[in-house]
């Protein structure tokens, strides 16, 4: 692949490995003159990405793609619900929260007392 052909997050990630590599004393791939060294200040960065223009970093980049599927989209059928059975569903389920409410037995303020050692009068 050309360079151009690669995204810019691709670019980004080829780019940032090779530098890695570079860094870490890795042999270049390409002959760089020592003035040309100097210029780019032995930047692994810089030379990664003089690598990476003239093309030739053994580096692949595999992209997935979607796979092609055939055949119907299933359809969901709606259901008719009347106003009247609507209403009864949520008369039920606010029954149902009553209920669970009566059991769990919800606190109220005037419940809790001030028994603990927070600073409070001895």
């Amino acid at each position: 692949m050309k360079p151009e052909e690669f995204s810019k997050y691709e670019k980004a990630r080829i780019l940032g490995a090779r530098a890695l590599q570079i860094a870490m004393n890795a042999p270049l791939l390409i002959k760089i003159e020592k003035e040309d060294l100097e210029k780019v200040r032995y930047d692994a960065l810089k030379i990664a990405e003089i690598e990476f223009e003239s093309g030739i970093l053994p580096i692949m980049v595999k992209r997935p793609f979607p796979k092609k599927r055939e055949g119907a989209l299933k359809r969901v059928k709606k259901q008719n619900i009347g106003d009247a059975q609507l209403e009864e569903k949520e008369v039920a389920e606010e029954e149902e929260i009553a209920k669970e409410g009566e059991i769990m037995e919800l606190a109220n303020p005037d419940d809790e007392t001030d028994g603990g050692d927070e600073g409070g009068e001895e």
